[in-house]
């Protein structure tokens, strides 16, 4: 199931959505993949593999 992330006003500002076992991915409300995050290596990484820091910080890519 999504996790729907709305702003303060309740516009839609984008989805993290589980890919996998412990795995996971946040988009833009407009579908465009921002970055992943592996629960076991306990990595935020970017669009482009880039790693962007420890820990989940999906909703910091945005």
């Amino acid at each position: 199931m999504d996790q729907i992330l709305k702003d303060d006003r309740g516009r839609l500002i984008g989805r993290i959505k589980e890919i996998g076992v412990g795995k996971f991915e946040i988009r833009e409300c407009t579908g465009c993949l921002k970055g992943r995050y592996d629960v076991k290596t306990n990595e935020t990484r970017d669009d482009r593999g880039k790693l962007y820091g420890k820990g989940n910080l999906l909703t910091r890519l945005l």
